[in-house]
């Protein structure tokens, strides 16, 4: 190609800076530089789009095989599981509904969870996000609070939806978002508040037009909106959630309704049939509204479900049994220094035998055998050890040395 004073029509370089020039039409000319670039771009913006599956012909994942899948790595909660993936695979034939010409439209089923802080309400989400071929967000309520007040506004949700499906609006509108934490965003009495309440009930307000649908201007970084900020148009019509929450102290609630006695000897002889040891399970949408969840935003979480407590046997299988268990993920960080980790059956016992006298659930677990494994995970990389065996006398003296009673629960 003949040499010119021309410069590129993208980056304005002459021809003396560049290898060549590819030429089009009205004189316009690229450099090879911009070509390998804009070559990148479609490349990059096709596999973004290919990423985002054809339901039609994508093979779904059935109820049961979702739930088996969430049975390698969550010990028990059955009941939970099995309204978590029919939600999920109603979400995709949803999804698969919206090219029908059909008067028939599927309106999508949000769900609440409750259950006692460490039963694996976050544990679960996180697990079904792996198998999901949609595009799936984790957030906190705690830290939203009503637009104009310190924290996080309500469409700051969506913006970790479009991180998580790389900005790509149409990928994020047929997601699925947790937000954990719900019931810290209840207000403070069973009344309407007379004042603001920016972090209950006025965030709870806010998200009624997200759990509804409705197309949301979400600012693509996050934070505070401004003027000059450009936004994204969301709809969330598309768009499932899922809600957890611990709700600390919403049995008493339930005993109220139910009109039982928590605490005392006598009870009504028609009440004997109630398992006073796990109220969860009779939780119903009146109960949440007693709680402090306002009615609009309970109609808008149709599905209801419960996570059991953690006894003993399920503390003891959780330990071991799950892909990703305590257990193997210490035995595999030693392996990666060549140690060949191992416990005896008895430590494995008093682990669990801490954890339910602290009542932090499958948390404690964790907690409790990083406190015993601290002094060999500082020193043995160090040592030219092969192997290393955990006993009870070391794991009780690391126990007692490091005063854990401090994380006893009244």
């Amino acid at each position: 190609m003949a040499k010119s004073n021309k410069n590129c029509s993208f980056c304005g370089r002459p021809e003396s800076q560049v290898g060549f020039f590819i030429m089009g039409l009205d004189g316009v000319h690229i450099c090879n530089e911009c070509a390998i670039q804009a070559s990148e771009i479609v490349k990059e913006n096709t596999t973004r789009m290919s990423n985002l599956p054809n339901l039609k012909n994508m093979k779904l994942p059935k109820p049961i095989e979702i739930k088996q899948y969430l049975d390698e790595f969550v010990i028990g909660q059955d009941e939970a599981k099995k309204f978590l993936s029919v939600a999920v695979y109603n979400h995709y034939k949803r999804l698969m509904q919206e090219d029908t010409k059909d008067d028939v439209e599927i309106e999508k089923s949000n769900i609440i969870m409750v259950g006692y802080t460490g039963t694996g309400k976050t544990l679960l989400a996180r697990t079904i996000a792996k198998k999901l071929h949609v595009p799936f967000a984790i957030v906190d309520a705690t830290v939203l609070t009503e637009a104009g007040y310190v924290g996080e506004d309500i469409e700051s949700i969506l913006t970790r939806l479009l991180q998580v499906a790389d900005y790509d609006v149409k990928a994020a509108e047929r997601g699925i978002i947790f937000i954990d934490e719900i019931d810290k965003i209840a207000r403070k009495s069973d009344n309407p508040s007379i004042t603001r309440d920016v972090s209950g009930e006025g965030v709870q307000q806010g998200l009624l037009k997200l759990l509804e649908g409705a197309i949301v201007n979400v600012p693509p970084q996050g934070g505070r909106k401004h003027p000059d900020q450009k936004m994204i148009a969301v709809n969330t019509q598309n768009i499932l959630f899922v809600c957890g929450g611990a709700f600390d102290g919403i049995e008493k609630k339930i005993a109220s309704r139910l009109n039982t006695r928590v605490v005392g000897y006598t009870a009504d002889k028609e009440n004997e049939s109630v398992d006073k040891h796990n109220l969860l399970q009779y939780i119903a949408p009146q109960d949440l509204k007693s709680f402090g969840l306002i009615p609009e935003i309970i109609g808008r979480l149709p599905i209801l479900t419960y996570l059991e407590p953690l006894d003993r046997v399920a503390l003891r299988r959780i330990l071991t049994e799950p892909k990703n268990s305590i257990i193997k993920q210490y035995t595999k960080l030693f392996k990666m220094d060549e140690i060949d980790l191992t416990f005896d059956e008895e430590v494995l016992e008093y682990i669990v035998d801490k954890a339910t006298e602290f009542k932090l659930g499958a948390r404690g677990l964790r907690s409790i055998t990083e406190t015993i494994m601290m002094d060999e995970m500082f020193e043995m990389p160090s040592k030219k050890l092969n192997n290393l065996t955990i006993s009870l006398l070391y794991a009780q003296s690391k126990i007692e040395k490091a005063n854990i009673n401090r994380l006893k629960t009244a």
